[in-house]
């Protein structure tokens, strides 16, 4: 629920609509102002002083794991989206029409009574099937149909893009299958870490419980289900081990692959998964698939039915009756440490999003992103461009060679801004109201059947990942390209036109534009060309001297302890820590060039440089309970929101200018110790 004291820049639901209305007698008072913890020094501890204001007036609602910048904008989409969802459930809309499939959904998720009703009723069919398993063949015809409804059993599959061939569609096999969010949760321990295995453990004895078995054999049933995804967890790779593109790249031939698992019948497999005969696969986790195996071999057909029972129940739970998804909500609240669920709405909404965000944004952008916030935003993203170029140019470290093809690349950079200018065709897809779960069921078969079907097909480059309101952002390398949503440039209760351009630069340009293309050049996105192959365009010299300062920002991180004995893991957050420092430098140069700048006026007596900075900061604007920061560090290659505004901070001088940063402050690092890469 939002806090009832609430400043003047919360209290409006629109995302890019009307400010606060203020007295023509005395100036607006500055929102970044108002958010400061003068009590704490900059030159401490940066974040607290940028948002401990805010954050000391604002506690997390008993429903979420964490309140900052992204709910406050999350809170004003849903508002927006809720309004287009309630009218397109009164409208007589065509069958396979936007408007019907948004508001049928929107229906049949309300239907609490129906659901209630219903219990596990709906999933009979999918029940019937695992309890009719003979054979590993059954087994395997089974989670091939369980994944085509997004059940993520004994392993992920899927077609993406040929990391070596961007321009070709492969399919692609990865470690996968668990309960839990990775395998460092079966084997890690710290108490938090072992609460969590608890809570699971208990999660998978009621589970059983409530499918009928009593209190003996539901636990000997979880026991039996616990040990075998343990050792899945055994066989997977760490989060650090994932993020090598080459060691997770094995392009094999079914051939090899069947003799690799003598065990799974790949001709089968291909055939039931709707993807039929193909020649050659990438399987990123080798080692995963014949740990794999070898449980198909040894471990009982009746293990691995109640296996898959767990899974089903566990991937409905959001979409059924309250008994089912209260079982599953205490489970997670071991991960998250919310007291108490999201209302019914926020999840019914966040379901039309996993079904159909981007049908739910067409209707999204015609109110709420005009076009000239998108034109800003494009031309912000050359800016930063020019300034990224600027600075290749002056290297000290990089030869020329390596140069040239760093340059290249970046202007072929292709940018994404507010929503696509193609949408898909949602149109086949049935959704009616009936059985909520139903719903998601056919909307995750539409969707698997969508990606299947681009195999032997040319990639489609103008393809979002996101849906327009979506507050987020990403930089995909096999397409050599960031997408930029129009959710992710709001800021609650303020007009885009409203916002000065020191604030922006820092918010968007440096958070977002500037992370997102240095993404192209971190320690996984270097390994990309400018045409998205995984291909080494560096002069060996020139890698060895990289790898040398993603070293030093490793370090840096590692240091950092946010909750508990659990520190940051430097090496898998590496990615984004360099993204984070050359976003700051490159939003930095940017900005450097604009009027604002040049002009130096302040406001809310704040100069335009402190307010760059502080824009950044206000852009991870959040707190976090210890619960979702544990689980955090351990499955996220984002390091907390904290550390991503002190972390850098800490390397740029004109940072120690803007706020007086000495030596003997926290804040402060030795020129020996500060890292610079882009």
């Amino acid at each position: 629920m939002r806090t009832t004291k609430i400043t003047c820049f919360l209290a409006t639901i629109a995302i890019f609509g009307t400010s606060c209305r203020t007295n023509d007698k005395h100036p607006p008072l500055d929102f970044l102002s108002q958010n400061l913890d003068t009590a704490v020094s900059p030159a401490t501890d940066f974040f607290q002083y940028a948002n401990g204001g805010w954050i000391k007036k604002n506690n997390i609602p008993a429903e979420e794991s964490s309140w900052g910048i992204g709910q406050l904008v999350q809170e004003d989409i849903y508002d927006r989206l809720r309004i287009i969802s309630e009218k397109a459930a009164t409208e007589k809309a065509a069958a396979g029409s936007v408007s019907q499939q948004i508001g049928d959904l929107w229906i049949s998720g309300m239907d609490s009574a129906a659901m209630e009703q219903q219990g596990l009723t709906p999933l009979k069919e999918d029940m019937e099937q695992i309890a009719r398993v003979r054979s590993t063949e059954d087994l395997l015809r089974v989670t091939a149909d369980l994944h085509k409804k997004n059940i993520g059993v004994l392993f992920f599959d899927g077609v993406g893009q040929d990391d070596k061939h961007s321009d070709q569609m492969a399919y692609q096999l990865e470690q996968g299958g668990l309960g839990m969010p990775n395998r460092d949760y079966y084997f890690k321990t710290d108490e938090k870490t072992i609460q969590v295995r608890k809570a699971f453990q208990l999660y998978l004895f009621v589970t059983f419980r409530q499918l009928g078995s009593d209190s003996l054999a539901a636990q000997t049933k979880a026991n039996a289900v616990y040990q075998l995804e343990s050792r899945l967890a055994k066989a997977s790779r760490k989060l650090a081990d994932l993020r090598d593109p080459n060691k997770n790249y094995n392009k094999i031939t079914v051939a090899s692959l069947q003799k690799l698992t003598p065990f799974i019948s790949w001709t089968n497999w291909l055939k039931n998964s709707g993807i039929g005969p193909i020649d050659s696969l990438i399987l990123r986790q080798p080692e995963f698939y014949t740990a794999l195996n070898t449980e198909l071999h040894n471990t009982s057909l009746e293990d691995w039915k109640n296996y898959l029972r767990s899974q089903l129940i566990q991937g409905a739970a959001p979409y059924l009756d309250s008994t089912t998804y209260a079982n599953y909500f205490t489970y997670r609240r071991s991960l998250t440490g919310t007291a108490v669920p999201r209302p019914r709405w926020k999840r019914v909404l966040d379901a039309e999003e996993r079904a159909m965000g981007e049908a739910l944004g067409q209707l999204f952008v015609k109110e709420y992103f005009p076009e000239k916030s998108k034109q800003r935003y494009s031309d912000m993203v050359e800016n930063i461009r020019t300034a990224y170029k600027e600075r290749i140019l002056k290297l000290d470290w990089m030869s020329d060679s390596t140069k040239q093809r760093a340059l290249d690349k970046l202007a072929h950079i292709t940018k994404k801004v507010g929503y696509p200018d193609k949408w898909k065709d949602f149109s086949a897809l049935k959704i009616d109201r009936g059985p909520f779960v139903l719903n998601m069921q056919r909307a995750a078969e539409w969707w698997n059947h969508y990606r299947i079907s681009k195999l032997g097909k040319p990639v489609d480059r103008m393809e979002w990942d996101m849906s327009p309101q979506t507050y987020n952002a990403y930089y995909n390398p096999a397409n050599n390209e960031i997408v930029l949503p129009a959710g992710m440039f709001a800021v609650a209760g303020k007009k885009d036109e409203d916002l000065d351009d020191a604030f922006v630069y820092g918010y968007a340009a440096a958070s977002t534009i500037g992370h997102e293309i240095t993404h192209g050049f971190d320690d996984q996105g270097r390994q990309f060309d400018e045409k998205g192959n995984l291909h080494d365009w560096w002069q060996p010299a020139d890698a060895a001297l990289f790898r040398e300062k993603a070293a030093r920002i490793i370090r840096q991180f590692s240091e950092f302890n946010p909750v508990d004995t659990l520190h940051v893991n430097g090496d898998a957050t590496q990615g984004e820590n360099i993204a984070d420092l050359g976003g700051l430098l490159l939003g930095l140069d940017a900005f450097s060039k604009t009027e604002a700048y040049k002009k130096g006026e302040k406001i809310g007596g704040l100069t335009p440089i402190q307010r760059y900075f502080l824009g950044y900061a206000y852009s991870w604007m959040y707190q976090e309970r210890k619960e979702v920061l544990a689980t955090q560090l351990m499955t996220d290659v984002h390091a907390p929101s904290k550390e991503r505004v002190n972390g850098p901070m800490a390397n740029i001088p004109a940072f120690y200018e803007a706020f007086g940063v000495k030596p003997g402050d926290k804040m402060y690092r030795p020129d020996s110790l500060r890292v610079s890469i882009w």
